[in-house]
C-alpha cells in the first residue's frame, strides 16, 4: 500500500467555524464520495453549537463541492456522524445525536441534561436531506446518560440489515467514572424503524461494525480498560448479542476512535493513531479477517486522532483523518491510497 496524495478538506477557522472535527466518509451507490464532520462554531470542544457539514466529490476526491449544512440548530450540538449507504434504495442515512449546546458531558453525565438521537436521509445522492427525526426511544435505554452515535460509519449486513455502532454509559456515581459500553442499533425494513440491538461489557466505547466471511459481526473499540489496546467482540446474531471482550495486542491505541473498512474478499483495512498517544495516523492491513494485522502504512507522524475508511469503486482508498503540527484538531485530511 502507498499513498496517492493527500490535501486538507476542513481547516480550522476557516469557512466561519472555529474547527472542524468527527470525520466520516460514505460512498454512494453513484460513486459519490461524502465527506462528513463536526464544524464547530466557537470553540474546539465536544460542546457548544456544532453544526453536521457535507463535501461531495465526483471524481474519488480530486475536486469538492463547497460545504453543506446538513443538520443545524440554533444553541444545538448537532453531531456524531455515522452515515451509511443502503443498496437497496441507494438511500444515505445518517444517524447523529442532539443535545442542548450548553450541556457538556460532564453535565449529561450528571444526569442534568439528555442526549438524543436522530436520523436523517439524503435520497438524492447527498444534494439534499430530510428533516432530521427523533429515535431515542427506539434505541436506548431511559436510564443511560451518554449516548454516541458512530463516530464512523455503518455497515449493511448480507442479509439487508443496517447497523450503526453507537456507545453509551450506564450510570451509576452519575459522573465521568460510570462504565462505557459499545452498542448497535439496527434496521431490518430498509431504514423504515429501528431497534436497540446488543451492548459490550464495560470499557469499550465508541466502535466500528463489520461483517466477516463467516456471517459473524465483529465490533472493533476505543477501549477504558487502561492497557491502550483495542478492545473487540463479536456477534452471531447480527449485531443482538456479543462476546465477551478480547483485546487485540496488535492494536495500539492512546484511547481513541478508529476505523475499519473491508477492501475485498481476503482484505480488511483499519485506521487509528497507532501509539499510546493521539500521533501517527497508520492504516493497517488484515488478510485473515482481523485475527492479524501488518504494521502498517504511516500517513502522517505528528499528532492525530478520529478518522473514517472508505473504498472506491476504483479500489482507491481513502482515509479521512484528523491531523495537526501542534494538535490533533488543526485541520481534516484526505488520504489517498493504493494497494
Amino acid at each position: 500500500m502507498h499513498i496517492l496524495d493527500q490535501f486538507d478538506l476542513f481547516v480550522a477557522g476557516q469557512g466561519g467555524y472555529h474547527t472542524y472535527r468527527i470525520p466520516a466518509l460514505a460512498v454512494t451507490t453513484k460513486g459519490t464520495l461524502l465527506a462528513f464532520c463536526e464544524g464547530r462554531k466557537h470553540g474546539a470542544g465536544d460542546a457548544g453549537e456544532i453544526d453536521m457539514l457535507l463535501k461531495r466529490s465526483f471524481d474519488g476526491g480530486s475536486t469538492w463541492e463547497e460545504t453543506r449544512i446538513v443538520v443545524s440548530e440554533p444553541e444545538m450540538t448537532c453531531g456524531n456522524p455515522c452515515p451509511v449507504v443502503d443498496p437497496f434504495d441507494s438511500a444515505i442515512w445518517l444517524p447523529l445525536t442532539k443535545n442542548r449546546a450548553a450541556d457538556n458531558q460532564n453535565i449529561i453525565q450528571a444526569g442534568k441534561g439528555k442526549r438524543t438521537v436522530w436520523l436523517t436521509r439524503g435520497t438524492d445522492d447527498g444534494v439534499t436531506w430530510d428533516t432530521p427525526w427523533e429515535i431515542t426511544a427506539a434505541v436506548g435505554d431511559s436510564s443511560w446518560t451518554w449516548y454516541a452515535t458512530g463516530p464512523t460509519h455503518g455497515a449493511v449486513l448480507r442479509s439487508g440489515r443496517i447497523v450503526v455502532p453507537c456507545d453509551h454509559v450506564v450510570p451509576v456515581n452519575y459522573d465521568r467514572s460510570d462504565p462505557k459500553h459499545s452498542h448497535v442499533i439496527y434496521s431490518d425494513d430498509h431504514g423504515a424503524t429501528w431497534r436497540l440491538g446488543g451492548s459490550a461489557g464495560a470499557g469499550a466505547n465508541e466502535c466500528v461494525a463489520l461483517e466477516l466471511n463467516d456471517g459473524s459481526l465483529y465490533l472493533n473499540c476505543r477501549n477504558y480498560s487502561g492497557n491502550h489496546r483495542r478492545a473487540v467482540v463479536q456477534s452471531r446474531d447480527g449485531g443482538e448479542t456479543f462476546s465477551e471482550i478480547v483485546y487485540d495486542e496488535a492494536l495500539i491505541e492512546p484511547t481513541c476512535q478508529a476505523s475499519l473498512v473491508r477492501y475485498d474478499d481476503n482484505t480488511v483495512l483499519f485506521s487509528n493513531p497507532a501509539s499510546e498517544k493521539r500521533e501517527r495516523m497508520t492504516v493497517r492491513t488484515s488478510r485473515d479477517e482481523c485475527r492479524t494485522w501488518d504494521a502498517g502504512l504511516l500517513l502522517h507522524p505528528g499528532p492525530a486522532a478520529y478518522s473514517d475508511l472508505a473504498v472506491l469503486p476504483d479500489k482507491t482508498i481513502c482515509c479521512l483523518y484528523e491531523r495537526g503540527e501542534s494538535r490533533a484538531y488543526e485541520k481534516i485530511t484526505l488520504a489517498r491510497l493504493r494497494t
